[in-house]
């Protein structure tokens, strides 16, 4: 058994890779048994890693922005995913926003995704960005405070979620 809170490496945001094949499935895998969401969609990482990898690497058009996926590792350990989408479309401006992110189970309550929103933020300031949106479910309250300790000022709800502005001049 894996001891969840003692990595031999400091957590940091890569583009995706092969490396964290086994924690990446293993953690992807928990969290949708966990949640009652299909695990279909790992199909082609089981299938083939390496092409499941490239697909995600690099400035890539989603949600109808450029966006670039980033995962949160330790040595061999994958502890999350963050996406940054390098602007809005009218919709995310709704609800969505410039950053998203999220911790596997086993990883979660040690402080990761707090540290994780720094380090997005960081790449968000190499974008050009001055301020970028996040929001989150409203009764989200663990993602409240990690938006909270990064900088994020409170700016209503849209669509079920709440909002949070985080300036980065």
């Amino acid at each position: 058994m894996t001891d969840h809170t003692d990595l031999r490496e400091q957590p940091g945001l890569v583009l995706p890779t092969a490396a964290v094949r086994d924690s990446y499935i293993a953690g992807e895998r928990a969290d949708c048994v966990a949640e009652g969401r299909s695990t279909e969609w790992l199909g082609p990482a089981g299938d083939d890693f390496e092409a499941f990898v490239e697909e995600r690497r690099g400035v890539r058009v989603r949600w109808g922005v450029p966006s670039t996926v980033f995962w949160y590792v330790s040595g061999a350990h994958y502890l999350g995913t963050l996406v940054v989408r390098h602007s809005l479309t009218p919709e995310l401006a709704e609800a969505g926003g410039h950053v998203g992110y999220h911790v596997v189970r086993p990883w979660r309550r040690q402080g990761h995704a707090t540290r994780m929103l720094a380090a997005g933020l960081v790449e968000c300031r190499r974008l050009g960005l001055d301020r970028v949106l996040l929001t989150c479910d409203t009764d989200n309250e663990p993602s409240h405070r990690v938006i909270r300790s990064n900088g994020g000022v409170p700016d209503g709800r849209a669509h079920g979620e709440d909002r949070y502005w985080i300036s980065l001049a």
